[in-house]
């Protein structure tokens, strides 16, 4: 169906100065599109190039999440090396950086004076909580601020800690859009600006449903486990399936299939159902509900590791092996553009891409060690 590459953004060249998971996903996303993306890193590297567990002594979450970029070195506590950076500013059309705000600025790197200077560049700020604000965080942290960490888990219990990183990945994909739309922009004004993404504010929208009156209390309402008919059970093997039948036919359909027209008559949301579905679901393993439902159109599927999600040709989620790492590709409605080389060593391309694109600088960077 989508057999031509979508790379829109051949010919984009993004400098990553962000570390650990929001901002690298987001230039991810930006190489999947067909940016070019120099990864800047400090002179120990990016943290999560150490974070366990390790492949040829790297980690593989900075493999799945730097793929295809080229990295480089740079010391900016040194004058050489804020010199070099702003070189190659002039050379790029985005500049995303993660520092805590207003640290830029401390380097000699303010983003205002940047565009000022270079009038087509976009920066992109991704923190916590905005540039206004210093406070320190984590995802738990974000999710809890934006209303959302409220919704999960049953009510009688302290919510729930997400299993995966929800205010992060959030963030970085509003960035993502956020630059889209400014060199959209730009296209028609001949001029870039200045993203600030608060982490926070990008995991509201999670709650949107809520803040539309249709979600109540944890555990309480129909879309947080207050209804019966959108529930996770047990199977009789320990495993889980996962019960969304929140519509009467999707209902009645089920209770037809398991020969239970004793409780069609319910609506999935009637809290009365709970015991009784809790006791059908424990009499079958997993795999025997997923034969018994086979074909069948009941909202109701089984709970999955990501590693089967990853072989399930119905989810058909996008991963190549690059250096040895199996990295996992951004879903864009379209075949991403062409695969770009493994995760780049710490300043792999730190000589290549500066004689390339700061040769003013370059020499006295390396004389300094403000490159390496």
């Amino acid at each position: 169906m989508f057999q031509q590459p979508l790379d829109p953004l051949a010919g984009v060249r993004v400098l990553d100065l962000s570390r650990y998971l929001p901002g690298p996903w987001l230039t991810r996303v930006l190489r999947d599109l067909g940016a070019e993306v120099i990864k800047v890193e400090p002179p120990g590297g990016d943290g999560l190039r150490y974070l366990p567990p390790h492949r040829d002594g790297m980690g593989t979450a900075f493999a799945a999440l730097n793929a295809g970029k080229r990295s480089v070195v740079v010391d900016l506590k040194k004058a050489e090396g804020q010199a070099l950076l702003l070189e190659l500013v002039g050379e790029a059309d985005v500049l995303v950086e993660s520092f805590r705000p207003g640290k830029l600025a401390s380097l000699g790197l303010d983003p205002e004076v940047l565009i000022e200077a270079h009038s087509r560049l976009i920066v992109c700020s991704v923190s916590g909580y905005g540039q206004h604000s210093l406070r320190a965080g984590h995802d738990l942290d974000y999710v809890a601020r934006a209303g959302v960490l409220g919704l999960f888990g049953p009510k009688d219990r302290p919510p729930v800690v997400p299993g995966v990183q929800i205010a992060d990945m959030s963030g970085a994909l509003h960035a993502a859009i956020g630059i889209l739309g400014a060199l959209m922009e730009r296209e028609k004004t001949g001029r870039g600006r200045w993203l600030d993404v608060s982490l926070t504010r990008s995991a509201v929208p999670f709650a949107i449903m809520a803040l539309a009156g249709q979600v109540a209390g944890r555990g309480e309402g129909m879309l947080t486990g207050g209804a019966p008919g959108n529930r996770v059970y047990v199977t009789a093997d320990g495993q889980h399936m996962a019960f969304a039948a929140l519509e009467v036919p999707f209902f009645q359909a089920f209770c037809t299939r398991v020969e239970r027209n004793d409780l069609a008559h319910f609506s999935p949301w009637d809290p009365v159902l709970g015991p009784s579905l809790e006791a059908l679901f424990a009499e079958k393993t997993r795999a025997e509900w997923v034969a018994l439902l086979e074909g069948l159109d009941v909202c109701c599927e089984p709970l999955v590791t990501t590693e089967a999600a990853l072989a399930d040709p119905e989810v058909a989620a996008v991963h190549d092996h690059r250096g040895g790492f199996r990295v996992l590709r951004s879903h864009v409605g379209g075949a991403p553009a062409p695969a770009a080389g493994p995760p780049p060593k710490l300043g792999e391309h730190s000589v290549e891409v500066a004689r390339e694109l700061a040769p003013n600088s370059v020499e006295a960077a390396l004389a300094a060690g403000a490159l390496s």
